[in-house]
């Protein structure tokens, strides 16, 4: 017994290093490890950004491990490093880092005058790797995005993609999955615990994700926010209106813009605008908002309930791909334009992408069955090498391009 209680004090702790990591996600192959490997010691400062329990740290960690003890860990977290690091002098970084070569500064976004201090390192030990990580684009983009001009590679890490978990289970077993994926999402922990998904989700959604957005303080309504964040998770999928909007959550229209911008500064939402080349009845000002991940989106209307007997399948559907496609697109560093098209007269595509000026153009369906025509006005106007229908017989060959 004693043995047991031993080895089980040891797991917890060196979980909570990096040291060690009990489970089977940590073995899952991240796609941005070997892209932040090939931008190692290029000459610029690597800022990794992403959701709260995507896994940062641990990449973080294992590009660190690489450098065994020539490696220096930092934490925002530490309120030791905070006052080391803030508006720190080159004498004084110099003195912290000493002879290592490569400097891990986790959650960058605590410590105030960051910006500042990597413009330091960057300039004035050029030997050194500097690599940030940051859970807010709030902090960590403003505090960073003038004193690093040109000295930075900016990475965003987000939930585990169909790619990487098919990968590592196999396409046959990740296209089994799917149902669950629909429902629970896919952030490494929810992998990690298959038929215990329900207790961290719930504490995702409402704790982690929202931690520092709460820290700021112009955000002075709590409740607001997590009524604007159910009543788009509502509406996933179709075209959201910030006035009627703000009439369901009792605020003005400019409210429930700042908040969404808010809210997709820590990675929760993000904006799907829609495409317009001026012609007169093409909708222009509209946009989609959509979760980073399907199990957040449901935990925050508090449903899981299974896939079959659900009445928001095609939000789901539609939600689940559009996601996986934004994790495809910044993973690829494409710079793919993402829209969806809608005229006057209701003529609608799901989904756009546009590279290069050319136009590709995609509806989501659950079930197969029926025909899908694309609007002629759509094929007429712009320049579109293709049309395809994403199913859940197919989906899997568009996620894997």
């Amino acid at each position: 017994m004693f043995f047991k209680i031993i080895v089980h004090f040891f797991k917890i702790n060196f979980k909570k290093t990096g040291i060690f990591v009990h489970n089977n996600t940590a073995m899952i192959q991240r796609t941005l490890e070997e892209i932040v490997r090939s931008r190692l010691f290029s000459g610029k400062t690597i800022l990794l950004l992403g959701p709260r329990q995507v896994g940062k740290t641990t990449l973080a960690r294992r590009l660190a491990n690489s450098f065994a003890e020539q490696h220096l860990w930092l934490s925002g977290d530490d309120p030791a490093t905070v006052q080391v690091l803030s508006n720190a002098s080159l004498a004084r970084l110099q003195a912290l880092i000493g002879a290592k070569i490569f400097v891990v500064i986790d959650e960058a976004q605590r410590i105030p005058g960051i910006g500042i201090t990597l413009k330091l390192l960057h300039d004035n030990l050029p030997q050194v790797q500097v690599l940030a990580t940051g859970s807010s684009a709030l902090d960590l983009n403003e505090q960073t995005s003038e004193p690093l001009t040109g000295r930075k590679w900016e990475y965003l890490m987000l939930p585990l993609s169909f790619r990487e978990l098919s990968a590592h289970q196999g396409l046959i077993h990740e296209r089994g999955a799917l149902r669950h994926r629909l429902v629970f999402g896919a952030y490494p922990e929810i992998i990690n615990q298959p038929g215990n998904e329900r207790e961290p989700l719930n504490l995702l959604a409402n704790s982690y994700l929202y931690k520092d957005l709460f820290r700021l303080e112009q955000l002075k309504k709590p409740a607001l926010l997590e009524n604007i964040v159910r009543a788009l998770a509502f509406q996933v999928g179709s075209e959201v209106s910030y006035h009627e909007l703000g009439q369901l959550v009792s605020a003005s229209p400019q409210t429930v813009e700042k908040y969404i911008d808010l809210l997709e500064k820590v990675y929760i939402v993000f904006r799907l605008s829609a495409l317009s080349r001026n012609e007169r009845n093409e909708i222009r000002k509209s946009r989609k908002i959509y979760f980073f991940d399907n199990g957040v989106r449901n935990a925050v209307i508090g449903n899981f309930s299974p896939i079959e007997s659900r009445t928001d399948t095609g939000p789901l559907w539609e939600n689940y791909l559009v996601s996986e496609r934004r994790k495809q697109i910044e993973y690829a560093r494409t710079f793919t334009r993402a829209y969806f098209w809608r005229t006057v007269n209701q003529q609608e595509i799901d989904y756009v992408e546009e590279l290069d000026g050319r136009f590709r153009a995609f509806e989501f369906k659950w079930s197969a069955q029926g025909k899908v025509r694309f609007p002629a006005l759509f094929l007429e106007k712009y320049e579109v090498t293709e049309t395809r229908i994403v199913t859940p017989e197919n989906y899997d060959e568009w996620l894997e391009e």
